[in-house]
């Protein structure tokens, strides 16, 4: 629908669509994916990547002109650096989800770059918007418990939903016939004190207190590790170094990003 209102749903586990659903079909964003939960490494593969394949092959056959995939940065692995990484900077995936992404991206570069459906691989670093998830949620729920201020440490790459959403319209309308990959970010960097400073700011919460050593800091994290019996690293998370240059996307298309998270959280009321 012109709304956005989905007229059928579809489990790529178990179906496909066929060359008649896609008929008069010019542009498809593929957006579907399992993540942000914990799934067998066989599910990961089956959606985020063959399903993703078969899909790709059934729009060439339909004729349809354009071929979005929302892959991740995860898909690229752990930078060897903290250096700013571009779209060839990458290593093996570290975890399923990654892998998944991974594995489709080849497949689409093999199959399609000969096609005349245009493909176009996005990579969006982590999307902030209003009601989001995971890590972003559960930082915000934490600020809202009153947690201290964190040190000035680490640095990530974001990007607000709005200018995805943007970029993903803006590589539907590029001409080019092979298959194109492209990171998508804001072009800041985040640390986890800016995203924590940014958070009390829009909500009139004041700057915070600042009283934990550094070593209170991983004690805690490590504490929150083992009651989370989680492999993920806390730490990590929190103040690690994770950036990537969205100069290919802005050197390659029209689009332009025009939020920070800042901007997003006052228009929100500082609500993720």
């Amino acid at each position: 629908m012109p709304d956005g209102t989905p007229t059928r749903s579809v489990d790529f586990r178990r179906e496909h669509l066929t060359v008649a659903d896609l008929e008069s079909v010019d542009v498809i964003f593929h957006l579907a994916g399992i993540a942000h939960q914990e799934a067998k490494p066989a599910d990961y593969d089956l959606v985020n990547h063959r399903a993703v394949i078969a899909l790709a092959k059934t729009a060439e056959a339909a004729g349809v002109q354009c071929f979005v995939f929302l892959s991740s940065v995860k898909a690229m692995g752990l930078g060897d650096s903290e250096a700013v990484r571009t779209e060839t900077d990458c290593t093996d995936p570290v975890d399923d989800y990654g892998l998944s992404k991974w594995n489709a991206e080849v497949e689409l570069n093999r199959e399609f770059s000969g096609s005349s459906m245009r493909v176009c691989i996005l990579r969006p670093a982590l999307v902030y918007a209003q009601n989001a998830k995971a890590n972003l949620a559960l930082l915000s729920r934490m600020v809202d418990k009153g947690l201290p201020r964190p040190p000035e440490l680490g640095a990530r790459s974001m990007i607000s939903r709005k200018d995805l959403c943007a970029l993903m319209l803006s590589v539907a309308l590029e001409k080019q016939l092979h298959v194109r990959t492209f990171i998508a970010t804001d072009g800041e960097a985040y640390s986890t004190r800016r995203i924590y400073d940014a958070m009390r700011e829009a909500r009139a919460m004041g700057p915070g207190v600042s009283w934990s050593p550094l070593w209170a800091w991983r004690l805690a994290c490590g504490l929150f590790d083992l009651l989370r019996s989680t492999p993920d690293s806390t730490w990590n998370k929190l103040f690690a170094v994770e950036l990537y240059s969205n100069k290919a996307a802005i050197e390659g298309t029209q689009w332009r990003p025009s939020e920070s998270l800042e901007s997003t959280l006052r228009a929100t009321g500082g609500v993720l």
